[in-house]
């Protein structure tokens, strides 16, 4: 349920900026701005605007899927209403935690935007994977699921690459540092939740 509430909000608020209701320029993350103008909210509300249809699609499609399943597990291992407020707290900050490489990196240079929800939605992914690292993970052109112990490290190797080679205008530091945060933040919590993902692998 929290999972839809996130969604219908992101997707509102995107789609305002897209009609041009809202102005998406005073919404996204500006590292420039966030650090020498103390506009801290962009850390935030960054995550609520997307650079276009197939974008805004893309994240809500997989956090619809992998939402869920980590909503289920965080009620198991936590309790219902702890389970409920770790979640929003996990996907809130990851929007901001998958931010601040960049921000840091980028804090000099008023030029350096970035928007979407990816950081956040990889948090979750890796969570998930977290909890049941043999599910199956489809990647774009492979007709067969991926095991998530085997999607994972790819997934990382692939965003730190892709990073360094600086040949896009796709945010991988973000979704590196998102997923390595969704990998973290339930055994901050719950220390014992390796021992699951290691007995899961039948280790």
């Amino acid at each position: 349920m929290v999972t839809i509430i996130i969604i219908a909000v992101t997707v509102l608020v995107s789609i305002l900026c897209f009609n041009g209701r809202l102005n998406v320029d005073s919404l996204m993350f500006n590292a420039y701005r966030v650090w020498h103008r103390k506009e801290w909210w962009r850390m935030l509300t960054s995550g609520l605007v997307h650079g276009g249809w197939g974008h805004l699609l893309f994240n809500m499609l997989t956090l619809y899927f992998f939402g869920r399943v980590v909503e289920q597990y965080f009620a198991a291992a936590y309790g219902e209403t702890t389970g409920i407020i770790l979640y929003i707290v996990l996907y809130v900050s990851g929007i901001a935690v998958a931010s601040l490489w960049d921000l840091f990196q980028n804090k000099d240079n008023p030029g350096y935007n970035a928007l979407g929800a990816s950081g956040a939605v990889s948090a979750i992914l890796f969570a998930s994977i977290l909890f049941e690292p043999k599910m199956g993970i489809y990647i774009y052109l492979i007709p067969i699921p991926v095991p998530g112990y085997i999607f994972a490290p790819l997934y990382l190797i692939y965003c730190w690459y892709m990073a360094k080679r600086g040949t896009d205008n796709i945010g991988h530091t973000a979704h590196f540092w998102g997923a390595l945060y969704g990998l973290a933040f339930p055994l901050i919590f719950r220390p014992d939740i390796f021992q699951h993902f290691l007995s899961q692998l039948g280790l």
